[in-house]
């Protein structure tokens, strides 16, 4: 189900920030999609 609201900037840099994070180490070679649900 979908946010019903449009992404704000904070959004996608929490997103990058998480991935560019040791928290993210063992993620590799995938697609984050940030849409808040929309293409669920």
């Amino acid at each position: 189900m979908a946010l019903g609201r449009y992404g704000a900037t904070d959004d996608i840099a929490n997103a990058v920030a998480f991935l560019a994070s040791p928290k993210a180490k063992y993620i590799t070679g995938t697609t984050l999609t940030v849409d808040g649900g929309a293409n669920a």
